[in-house]
């Protein structure tokens, strides 16, 4: 099978984007997987520090091989999102992840370097790749958080990537983490984008908090007893642009997969008080994300890819 490497490269030439959904249980993985199965994408399986700390290790990688098992004509990719150090990085590489993301992006720029340089030396030497992280997006989710965007410069853009050798960087072009990421109309800086592409040719751009917040999900919770009013994501369509106009080979997606799984359940156990049964909540869960990310795949040109 086709490993990540090739699909970076392929996303480049033919104009497409990997989604990389962050999972925490059974249930999400086995709807991601569902749902790359369902259109053929090859896809980006991504834990957090915070799901390592729900499931330990053992967990995530025995999901993940379980998965491999039962979807083999489907390349997943194991992923480490926002390492925020070079142990919890080496931890990763060492459970033999498909790539691991340093998160130096709050540290001053020279801090961020050698952090990153550092698991960068260590991941090569495994055969593991690099994805940095050189700009700050605002918002919360799992142990990242910060109150204002900083967006990427493109001139230390070009410098990070040539002192460190990362294999991908995510960039600040507006996006946010969390289901609250515009308060007005969404907009994404394409200008910062295009500078930093010309500053590095053909290299793969990453981007992180770009779920789009289905406004569907949001009625479904907030009717059975949610509260995330005012909740607002990406608009799809800057996505498209992102993925077939630009470098974007990478699109960051753990809101949408959130929220799809709780309306889902919130709706079922308001209809269903007596249920007692998590196989029945959680069979519809599974097929609700693997919608969502079927059309993610479509909204992101990666279709029959594999």
């Amino acid at each position: 099978m086709k490993g990540l490497k090739f699909y970076i490269k392929d996303s480049l030439k033919n104009h497409y984007a990997l989604g990389a959904f962050n999972f925490v249980n059974m249930e999400m993985l086995k709807g991601i997987a569902e749902g790359a199965k369902e259109t053929r994408s090859p896809a980006i399986v991504s834990v957090s520090e915070g799901a390592f700390a729900y499931t330990d290790e053992n967990f995530v990688k025995g999901l993940y091989e379980s998965a491999r098992k039962s979807y083999k004509d489907v390349p997943l990719f194991l992923h480490l999102d926002h390492g925020k150090s070079f142990e919890m990085c080496k931890k990763a590489v060492d459970l033999n992840f498909d790539s691991v993301m340093i998160d130096g992006s709050a540290l001053p720029f020279e801090e961020n370097v050698l952090v990153t340089k550092k698991v960068v030396d260590y991941a090569h030497a495994h055969g593991v790749l690099v994805e940095a992280e050189l700009g700050v997006l605002r918002g919360i989710e799992d142990n990242v958080s910060a109150e204002e965007n900083v967006y990427t410069n493109p001139e230390s853009a070009e410098e990070f990537v040539r002192r460190t050798g990362c294999d991908t960087l995510a960039v600040a072009i507006g996006t946010s983490h969390g289901a609250y990421k515009f308060s007005g109309e969404a907009t994404l800086r394409f200008d910062i984008l295009s500078e930093i592409e010309k500053r590095l040719p053909d290299y793969p751009l990453v981007l992180h908090g770009a779920s789009s917040v289905p406004q569907k999900y949001v009625e479904v919770i907030n009717k059975f007893g949610g509260e995330v009013t005012g909740a607002k994501g990406v608009d799809e369509n800057l996505l498209k642009k992102a993925c077939r106009e630009h470098n974007i080979f990478k699109i960051n997606t753990d809101t949408d997969l959130r929220l799809a799984y709780i309306s889902t359940v919130r709706k079922h156990l308001a209809k269903n008080p007596n249920n007692i049964d998590l196989r029945k909540f959680n069979t519809l869960a599974i097929e609700e994300i693997k919608n969502l990310v079927a059309d993610k795949n479509r909204c992101f040109n990666n279709i029959n890819r594999i």
